[in-house]
């Protein structure tokens, strides 16, 4: 009677994992690109899902009277950007830097798909893009309306362009833009005051963006708002903050500021001890806005100021962005959501990148990496299960002094220490390693989530993208009959290894369990192959390895310590012939 109602609370809770699964999955792990070919060509719908797991459906939402991407780049007055990471376009009404594209990420999985576009003109379904200009006192400044003249056709790393307004009102105006093999756009902001009085000038950057195009906040990447204040990045607010708020001011000292998803990035760098005024601000319509203001100043006839911005708009490469900081941008590798264990996921990412350079797939990088991790944990876990082994061995005698003092609690915890010291073995052993593996382990999961390199990654078959989950459903027979699989059943191959290989390796387990703990991890590698189904192939690939080398592992240390073994068979044989003992009675 008592196993039955053990094995009901059992099935009970696991079918509350099984039922709540889809919204822990979407709060803890962000939600996967769509993969759908997206280009300039497609619907609007799609290119507001792009790269962002927005349902096309849900963000049909944003192109309300929106302006058609290719109309609003075939409209003129723009001059091209050509650099080798990035293309795109200069819009000279507003000086707006609104047409980016990432040269070397495609916008889906398909290799004919065209680049990202990360930055779009104002009123598109994905609009997103930075502004430069003025503000003042005294004379007329330049407006958004305002048309600029620029020096050349186009701005290439070899090739700068002045963009020049005059006021005809004595002071003139310039914006020198440059750009480097990257994705960095440096701005000169310039006013000379040739009249007869002195003005006050101030100049300023902005970015503006729709949140509808943004990727999930989650509580492993921050994604929104960001920047970095009095020498630390703050992941803080989001986009609900802002419109609650409406307006959130930049702390102290800024470094750098702008918005932020999984993998890009637009940010505004401001000059080194300028001390500008920088907060984000809703300006309604999900539209938001990050400011960089530049303190007034004022411009005696025949003086001039200039200051200096950078923009950062491209992909949030590791590596890039490390540069970045290395030549003096504060904290801007941290635009990456590292976490706490920062020290050990970098290492983990170069590493990462080193093996994919040699073997040419991110697939067998991950299974190599994960082989090499566990290679030098190996030695911990060996500690780990010597002390389980040592504690299987002295079972009996502690169960011995558990009844002889079990009215006695203080002697029979005395006795205890007595024979640990005597057979020396220490209880705390065992679970010391354990808790050091946990950082490298949830380092490289994090690792596999953060890394745009995964990204679009092919391993084998039908696994086009590491990054996305296996899209292979076993209910639908591989896509061989003509309907969608719901998410809960959307099992694929990696999911069902899954579950397999946990089933093993929880079936060599020595540990004991009372009846609801067996029962329950009887069910459980079953539950998690559901669990984990929606992750990304690229982490499933990675738990597979590590449970098929924890296999390993197991049948390699119960040969090393065979009274483990044989203490795990005599108890899982006293169980079975106790349970058909009460199944007679």
């Amino acid at each position: 009677m008592d196993n039955q109602r053990n094995l009901i609370l059992a099935v009970v809770l696991c079918g509350i994992l099984i039922l709540g699964y889809e919204a822990a999955v979407t709060y803890y792990y962000p939600t996967p690109p769509e993969t759908k070919q997206v280009d300039r060509a497609t619907t609007p719908e799609q290119r507001v899902a792009q790269d962002t797991g927005q349902n096309p459906a849900i963000a049909a939402a944003a192109i309300d009277e929106a302006v058609d991407l290719d109309e609003a780049l075939s409209a003129g007055n723009r001059i091209a950007i050509d650099a080798p990471r990035v293309e795109g376009s200069i819009n000279l009404v507003g000086a707006k830097i609104d047409d980016i594209e990432l040269k070397d990420h495609r916008a889906t999985v398909d290799k004919d798909s065209g680049p990202v576009q990360l930055f779009a003109p104002a009123g598109t379904p994905i609009q997103n893009f930075a502004q430069f200009g003025f503000v003042g006192e005294g004379t007329q400044v330049p407006g958004a309306d305002t048309v600029w003249q620029a020096s050349g056709e186009a701005l290439t790393p070899d090739t700068p362009i002045d963009l020049r307004w005059d006021n005809a009102q004595g002071q003139r105006f310039r914006i020198r833009l440059s750009i480097d093999d990257n994705y960095m756009i440096t701005a000169e902001q310039t006013v000379a005051n040739t009249g007869n009085a002195p003005v006050v000038v101030s100049p300023f950057a902005t970015i503006t963006r729709t949140s509808l195009t943004a990727s999930k906040s989650t509580w492993i990447s921050h994604s929104g708002p960001i920047g970095a204040f009095d020498g630390a990045v703050d992941y803080g607010p989001d986009y609900d903050d802002v419109v609650e708020q409406k307006a959130v001011s930049g702390g102290a000292d800024p470094a750098w500021i702008g918005f932020t998803d999984i993998y890009w990035l637009g940010a505004l760098i401001p000059e080194a001890g300028s001390a500008p005024d920088t907060g984000f601000r809703s300006l309604g319509d999900n539209l938001f806005r990050a400011d960089l203001i530049y303190n007034p100043a004022t411009l005696q006839p025949g003086r001039q100021i200039t200051r200096t911005s950078r923009l950062f708009a491209g992909a949030k490469e590791s590596g890039v962005l490390d540069a970045y900081q290395d030549a003096g941008i504060a904290q801007f590798g941290l635009a990456i959501d590292w976490g706490w264990f920062r020290w050990f996921e970098k290492p983990i990412l170069w590493l990462l990148r080193q093996i994919f350079s040699v073997v040419g797939n991110f697939g067998v990088a991950i299974i190599l990496l994960t082989c090499i991790v566990r290679g030098l944990m190996f030695p911990v876990a060996q500690k780990g299960f010597s002390s389980m082994a040592s504690m299987k061995a002295i079972q009996p005698e502690m169960k011995r002094l558990q009844e002889k003092h079990k009215d006695d609690k203080v002697t029979q915890q005395q006795e205890m220490q007595k024979l640990f010291k005597e057979r020396g073995v220490n209880p705390v052993a065992g679970c010391l390693p354990m808790l050091l593996q946990i950082p490298v382990f949830f380092a490289l999961y994090k690792v596999l989530i953060l890394a745009i390199e995964m990204r679009h990654q092919p391993f084998v078959f039908w696994i086009k993208d590491l990054s996305a989950p296996d899209p292979a459903h076993i209910l639908n027979l591989f896509g061989m009959l003509p309907f969608e699989v719901p998410g809960m059943l959307a099992l694929g191959p990696l999911a069902l290894l899954l579950g397999f290989t946990m089933w093993l390796t929880f079936k060599l387990n020595p540990a004991a369990m009372d009846p609801v703990q067996q029962q329950v991890f009887s069910i459980m590698p079953w539950v998690m192959m559901f669990v984990m189904s929606p992750f990304a192939a690229g982490l499933l690939l990675y738990w597979n390895t590590s449970n098929i080398l924890t296999l390993a592992q197991q049948k390699y240390l119960y040969s090393k310590h065979p009274q483990l073994r044989e203490a795990a068979e005599k108890e899982r044989a006293e169980k079975a012939a106790k349970a058909q003992s009460e199944s007679k009675a």
